[in-house]
């Protein structure tokens, strides 16, 4: 079922505010202006843009580089390719500035008798949360380059491009991000215990930063099937990449 577009008049300059359901943040394409959608008020996080470097001419070299690089690939994967789909995407982000400490009891099983260790992990983060639901997106892939970033300008954004705003509030993203780092911080523990007894997290938050960042999403048909990569638009590099099976 298609998703129905819906309209709110922007506080700020009086537009009109296009949103998807289930979004709760939306952007003025007129002033520019970031409204909480349930409230009509401002938002009151910075709202900063990551802006696209590469055209639909640059991106298809950047397309054919990667197809011709890799040893995994098929020898004329660059030649007998055929791009059929390419599209720039504003995906919105949440970078989460923390420091997290992850408190751990756990049981080292690779000597005899096994040992119990308890420690802890600390660390400090720019935690990278996409603010969309139910997407599929290699957010651990993609160094977003904050450094890079600009305030929100609308008028930077190509006309042809989607925009898409954030589904998810910042309760919600705090909550994500604990998740998952406590997730990574589990990750790292495999090198010191073999079993998890006890495990908790605890995430101090510093700062929280609101971005669009350019992502490309292209589709290739290689033999009669089609196959997809996903590209930061910032940088050119190429985040996820469909590989045609090859035999050996």
């Amino acid at each position: 079922m298609a998703i129905v577009a819906k309209e709110i008049g922007c506080s700020h300059c009086g537009a009109p505010v296009e949103f998807k359901s289930g979004e709760i943040v939306a952007t003025c394409k007129y002033c520019g202006f970031t409204t909480v959608i349930q409230t009509g008020k401002a938002f009151n996080f910075e709202h900063s843009l990551i802006l696209n470097n590469y055209d639909t001419a640059r991106m298809e070299n950047c397309v054919r580089a990667w197809m011709s690089s890799g040893f995994m690939k098929p020898n004329d994967l660059a030649k007998k390719s055929k791009i059929v789909e390419a599209n720039l995407v504003y995906l919105p982000f949440w970078v989460v500035f923390s420091a997290a400490t992850t408190k751990y009891k756990g049981i080292f099983e690779r000597i005899s008798p096994p040992v119990v260790k308890e420690g802890e992990i600390t660390k400090e983060y720019n935690w990278l949360v996409l603010a969309r639901k139910a997407t599929v997106f290699p957010t651990r892939e993609y160094d977003v380059p904050i450094a890079g970033k600009i305030p929100y300008a609308f008028q930077k954004i190509e006309a042809t491009a989607k925009v898409l705003n954030s589904e998810i509030d910042k309760d919600e993203i705090l909550e994500l991000a604990k998740q998952q780092i406590e997730n990574h911080h589990r990750f790292i523990l495999q090198q010191s215990v073999d079993r998890v007894i006890d495990l908790s997290t605890v995430l101090e938050l510093k700062q929280m930063l609101y971005l669009h960042a350019p992502v490309w999403f292209v589709k290739y048909q290689y033999k009669e099937k089609l196959y997809q990569l996903i590209i930061d638009g910032s940088t050119g590099n190429v985040l996820k990449g469909d590989i045609p099976l090859t035999r050996f």
